[in-house]
């Protein structure tokens, strides 16, 4: 197993084959890349606790060295107390598109692209963004936004607080729950199997393209229910609003719910048979803040 305890701003190159990540971060800033070519991670910001990073039997890990039952114990606070300078870093990570990914940061934002066989970004306290992803994917917050661009394959998004966007969506299965906040899901795929989108304060706004084969649900308890097919017809009764149809054949489900807000379903042009397929990103644009300092790679420490 080779390890690196980094304590300083630092890019690894590794050799080797790469096919699982495992990324457990405190705070600050975490991107992961899906490209080809050799893994390598880039640390440009690192506090006064280093991070470990390791590589054994194809397994890259990258975490800080923190007792899990002890942030457990204080709960997702718990950095108020440790101080945020001391487990603190920006880290970037490129492996290659194959590469199934387990990612948790506690307090920060977190942007994942390119991984094709899907993985589990968790996010306590800040903003997850999903670019071009397959397979089945996982993200859920407890206080921040979720936002997901080009993803395909099967995806799920949960938040207590914070808004759920979704555009240019080619997945077969998507879910989208949020207790505070709006959700808006756009979806290129028209034959997606099942789409189920709620949230209790807050509004849904979701886009279908116009030869979608959906059964579509609508209701809400306390706001408007529109939509812009005629065979999406609606229905009002006291205290709860419903639409109900069916699009095409009708071999997929569309549900959608919100108890203290407005549901509206819109129509999106049908994409022509010649039409090639909205690109989806491959690569996390790298600000200047956050390219690496000009240091040379260290050789693994054991």
């Amino acid at each position: 197993m080779a390890t690196w305890e980094i304590e300083a701003p630092q890019r690894i190159a590794l050799e080797g084959e790469v096919g699982e990540l495992s990324v457990w971060l405190a705070h600050g800033k975490l991107r992961v890349v899906g490209t080809p070519g050799a893994a390598r991670v880039e640390i440009t910001s690192v506090g006064r606790k280093g991070v470990t990073v390791s590589l054994e039997a194809g397994v890259l890990s990258v975490r800080h060295s923190l007792a899990r039952n002890w942030w457990h114990r204080l709960g997702p606070f718990w950095w108020l107390f440790s101080g945020r300078h001391r487990y603190h870093a920006h880290v970037t990570i490129a492996v290659p598109p194959t590469c199934t990914a387990d990612l948790t940061l506690i307090s920060g934002n977190l942007v994942a692209s390119g991984l094709r066989r899907g993985g589990s970004v968790a996010v306590t306290s800040g903003s997850i963004t999903l670019m071009g992803l397959g397979g089945r994917v996982r993200a859920k917050t407890v206080s921040g936004s979720i936002q997901a661009m080009g993803v395909a394959g099967e995806l799920r998004m949960e938040t207590v607080s914070g808004e759920i966007t979704l555009a240019e969506s080619s997945a077969d299965r998507v879910s989208a729950h949020t207790i505070s906040g709006s959700v808006t899901c756009d979806l290129d795929n028209p034959f997606a199997r099942e789409v189920r989108l709620d949230t209790t304060s807050g509004s849904i706004t979701v886009r279908v393209p116009e030869d979608a084969d959906l059964q579509v649900n609508l209701g809400a308890t306390s706001g408007r229910v529109i939509s812009a097919f005629a065979q999406v017809a609606s229905t009002g009764l006291p205290g709860h609003r419903a639409a109900h149809g069916r699009l095409g054949s009708g071999s997929g489900t569309l549900h959608a719910y919100a108890v203290s807000g407005s549901v509206s379903l819109l129509a999106r042009p049908a994409v022509e048979a010649d039409e090639p397929p909205p690109s989806t990103p491959m690569d996390v644009p790298v600000t200047p803040d956050d390219e690496p300092a000009d240091v040379p790679t260290d050789g693994p420490s054991r």
